[in-house]
């Protein structure tokens, strides 16, 4: 093959895959909602089996069901048989992926699985086949053609069982309220678990830490606190410990430049007055949305009076493996 016919196959494939997932709009009718409400209703588990690739998609759904709020197994026809069957409960909801509807090893396990008096919904091609006839509710999956030139390897039929997955995962998903915060709680780990979990108040410098200097104080002390607290900057208080301003040591180089005379300034002489403030309950990721937006490298964390409780920085928040959406 040329490179241009390379290149001309690669596009075919995608364009086939395409129309099959287009097809799948007849499958998403009464079937799909009763097989939503199916799922939602029951008090057990999504029990997915299938063969060869219908097995790897039917994991791939399982995953995603389980990362969004809906419990899910898979289990493998031929362990099935042979005393796994015994992993499923009354109160499951079992789905079979077959294209064809008549695998010859997904067959007598629906029987058995019926006569458990489990609930079946089918993902197949063929609902006149032995697994259709059996199951409560059908979701066709159609395809005109596999991507395959020999109409052979499962191709659009898997990505378009694949897509028809996700439409069930997602409609469930909405279905249960389930929100960002729930999302956090299944996935703790990684740089997603800490930007959906992490809080502010889990990571900020506080207590002492915190670089605070009153209005009234001179401006060598606030050199001195601004380098001991290695943040490169400081919070100014009024007598009553609200916050009126911060300093940055950038504010101090800028004044150097202009004069070494410092003696008698104090550091409301030098302090910029309203400055970028954050709440402690508010998600880490959000501090760095925040800093990236104004441009600033650190924030202040104040209580609901407006005094300083602490500081987050935008190198810590980095290192964490936070980053944007």
């Amino acid at each position: 093959m040329t490179k241009e016919e390379v290149i001309a196959r690669g596009k075919k494939v995608i364009e086939i895959e395409l129309d099959a997932i287009k097809d799948l709009n007849q499958s998403i009718n009464g079937d799909f909602a009763e097989a939503v409400e199916l799922i939602f209703n029951s008090t057990g588990r999504v029990v997915f089996t299938g063969m060869g690739k219908s097995g790897l998609i039917a994991r791939k759904i399982v995953s995603t069901l389980n990362s969004t709020g809906t419990a899910a197994i898979y289990l493998h026809p031929t362990d099935a048989v042979h005393g796994d069957l015994g992993m499923v409960r009354k109160d499951d909801v079992v789905i079979i992926i077959s294209k064809s509807g008549n695998t010859e090893e997904l067959m007598s396990l629906t029987t058995m699985i019926k006569r458990l008096g489990v609930k079946v919904i089918g993902m197949t091609s063929n609902r006149d086949s032995h697994i259709g006839k059996l199951c409560d509710v059908i979701l066709d999956v159609i395809v005109k053609e596999e991507a395959c030139p020999h109409d052979l390897a499962p191709t659009s039929s898997t990505t378009a069982t694949l897509v028809l997955g996700d439409a069930l995962a997602m409609a469930l998903l909405e279905k249960r309220g389930f929100t960002a915060d729930d999302f956090a709680m299944l996935h703790p780990g990684g740089s997603l678990g800490k930007r959906l979990s992490l809080k502010i108040s889990e990571i900020m410098y506080k207590d002492g830490d915190v670089p605070v200097v009153k209005e009234r104080t001179p401006l060598k002390d606030t050199i001195l606190e601004i380098t001991s607290k290695r943040l490169g900057t400081t919070c100014v208080v009024n007598e009553e410990g609200i916050l009126t301003g911060v300093i940055t040591d950038g504010d101090l180089r800028r004044l150097l430049e202009k004069t070494l005379d410092i003696k008698e300034l104090k550091a409301a002489d030098l302090m910029t007055k309203n400055p970028k403030t954050i709440l402690q309950k508010y998600l880490a990721s959000f501090a760095l949305q925040q800093m990236e937006n104004y441009n600033i490298t650190s924030l202040i964390v104040v209580d609901e009076s407006n005094k300083p409780v602490g500081m987050v920085h935008l190198h810590d928040l980095v290192k964490l493996g936070l980053k944007r959406r």
